[in-house]
This record gives structure tokens, C-alpha cells and sequence, in this order.
């Protein structure tokens, strides 16, 4: 069977060790899906694959063992799935048109951890209609607090939620549970002055620990979600780091914003010899340099006066000795 590799990779189908075979792609922005989705996904791998279903680091789905014969059938199966998820299509009953931008990941987020600052599937979902269908090599993922349980900072992007605690005096009684647990398990931006707490605001990170330890709800969130915008980490062979910070008390519009210039930096600076068109956005912008990627990244991005950017980035990380020199 001749069969066009690129064009099966870009409809989110994977090459397979096992000749004849492929496996299918299935996109899940911030990691939910309803009961009858998954149903549908047993259903096709059932039918149409080996009978297993592998649960990617993406938070994505594969269904191995299905004929290349059998993708157009599989295409249209998919689309209840794809309808119920709400990622974008190209052409209905065509599957995925895209795979070279990953799944957007989230952790739980406030939906049901309370450490949470906000909604991470819901900004997930947003992030995944901004920005997808492209086949340009991009990750991202969302994490609700400091805690980082969704490892963002293995990203090109990665969002952690924030919040700006409220103290309301009146309700405290002194008991200094939200500094013990400020000091244990943050950064220990709290203390105690003339019996009443004192948030250091340099120190703070906004995680959110002294509200969720507050026995009389002195310590609230804030209405506004704030976010630290990390950068341009990444594994693989070539010189892996973790992603650096970039923006601290950001707003989600901004980053929104930032994530879709991006693309277009890369579209303009992206090698053209890179294999099938992907190349990391790390390694562009070590090409390219910092202030080139900034100066793109930042157009017509306007933040709230709170924020705080970091004017330069170094990463760090392993590095490759490259000329076999052990000394």
C-alpha cells in the first residue's frame, strides 16, 4: 500500500514499527472528556485498532493497530469526539488536520484542586481554538499554582496560575496557620507584626497557600486571575533545560496573545531544512537571540500595570560537549 507519510502524520495518525499499521492521534485540550467521548474512543479502538488505548504524557489518546485501509472510517468516527471536545476542523469527517502543535495540557486547576487559582481546562480550551489546527512544533500546558503537578516548565510555554491574596484583618484571630503553612509549603512571604499577618509582596508568589489554610477566611483570592508566563523549556537530544520565567501577575489576554505571536516568529526565522517543517521555538530563538523573539512575542501585547517582565532570559541546563573533549 503506498501511503504519503506526511500527509498520515499531519491527520494525527502515527507511524508504526509494525508494517501495514498506524495508530490515531486523538486531541484533549486541558485533559477532560465527557463519559460518551471515551465510550466512543473504547468503541473505535475496539473496531478498528488492537483493543488497547495508550494514555500519552500529553494527556492525549492512542489507538494502536489500526489498518491503513481503515483511517477514512476511523476519520468519520472520530468526529463525535472531535464535536464534543470543541477542537477546531478544517473539513468535517476528515479527523484531525493538524499534529505538529501538541495536545495543550492542564492539571486540574481549580476545578477540583484547592491549591487551583483558576480554571486550567477552561483557559486550556481557549489557548487550543486560538492556536489550533497548526503543524508548527509547539507546546504548551497550563498548571493551576506554584505547585506545578502539570510540569509546565518542560514547555515552550507554560502558564501557572496566580492570585493575589486579600487579607481581610478583621477576620483574623491570630491563629498563624497561614504563616506556619506560608513557611512549610511556600516561600515564607508572611509574619507576624503586633499579632496581625504581614504579606512581604516582594517575596510573594502568589500560590495561593494561606488561603486554602486560613481556618475564618481572612485570606481570600483575588477576583482577578493572574498568571507567571514560563519559557522555552524542552527535553529531547539537543541541550534539554527547564523553561525560564518571563512574566510574573501577567493577564490571560496578554498571554493569549503572546503564545499567537509566537507563531509568527517562527514562521519567519524557522529553519527551512528543518525535518517535515518542525523545528523547537528554543532553538530558533538560541539562533536568533532573546531580544529578537521578545520584540515579536510582545506586539501590540498591552499588560496590566501589575506585571513584572523579565527584560533578559539565560537558560541553563545540560550542554553538550561537542568536540568530544573530556577534559
Amino acid at each position: 500500500m503506498d501511503v504519503n507519510m506526511k500527509k498520515l502524520k499531519k491527520n494525527a495518525f502515527r507511524n508504526s514499527k509494525v508494517r501495514g499499521e498506524t495508530a490515531s492521534r486523538i486531541r484533549i485540550p486541558g485533559g477532560v472528556i465527557n463519559a460518551k467521548s471515551m465510550a466512543k474512543i473504547a468503541e473505535i479502538a475496539e473496531n478498528y485498532g488492537n483493543g488497547t488505548i495508550f494514555v500519552t504524557n500529553r494527556q492525549g489518546v492512542e489507538l494502536p493497530g489500526i489498518k491503513m485501509e481503515d483511517i477514512p472510517v476511523v476519520n468519520l468516527a472520530l468526529q463525535e469526539i472531535i464535536d464534543d471536545s470543541g477542537v477546531n476542523q478544517e473539513e468535517r469527517g476528515q479527523g484531525y488536520p493538524a499534529a505538529g502543535t501538541r495536545n495543550v495540557a492542564a492539571c486540574p486547576g481549580a476545578r477540583l484542586c484547592p491549591f487551583g487559582c483558576y480554571d486550567t481546562t477552561a483557559f486550556a480550551r481557549k489557548m487550543d481554538k486560538a492556536i489550533f489546527p497548526n503543524n508548527l512544533h509547539f507546546k504548551v500546558a497550563f498548571t493551576g499554582c506554584s505547585n506545578d503537578c502539570a510540569k509546565v516548565r518542560m514547555n515552550d510555554f507554560g502558564i501557572i496560575g496566580m492570585t493575589e491574596p486579600q487579607y481581610d484583618k478583621d477576620r483574623c484571630v491570630g491563629c498563624e496557620q497561614c504563616v506556619k503553612y506560608c513557611q512549610k509549603r511556600s516561600v515564607g512571604a508572611l509574619s507576624m507584626v503586633n499579632g496581625k499577618v504581614v504579606r512581604d509582596t516582594d517575596l510573594c508568589i502568589g500560590c495561593g497557600v494561606c488561603v486554602a489554610y486560613c481556618p475564618t477566611r481572612a485570606w481570600t483570592r483575588s477576583k482577578e486571575h493572574y498568571f507567571r508566563l514560563v519559557l522555552l523549556g524542552r527535553t529531547g537530544k539537543q541541550n534539554p533545560r527547564l523553561a525560564e520565567d518571563f512574566i510574573k501577575w501577567a493577564d490571560e489576554e496578554s498571554i493569549l496573545k503572546i503564545v499567537k505571536n509566537a507563531y509568527a516568529y517562527v514562521e519567519e526565522y524557522i529553519d527551512p531544512n528543518a525535518i517535515e517543517g518542525k523545528e523547537h521555538v528554543g532553538y530558533i530563538v538560541d539562533r536568533t537571540g532573546f531580544d529578537e523573539f521578545a520584540k515579536w512575542v510582545m506586539e501590540g501585547v498591552e499588560l496590566p500595570e501589575k506585571a513584572e517582565v523579565t527584560s533578559r532570559i539565560y537558560w541553563g541546563g545540560k550542554r553538550y560537549d561537542r568536540s568530544n573533549n573530556l577534559k
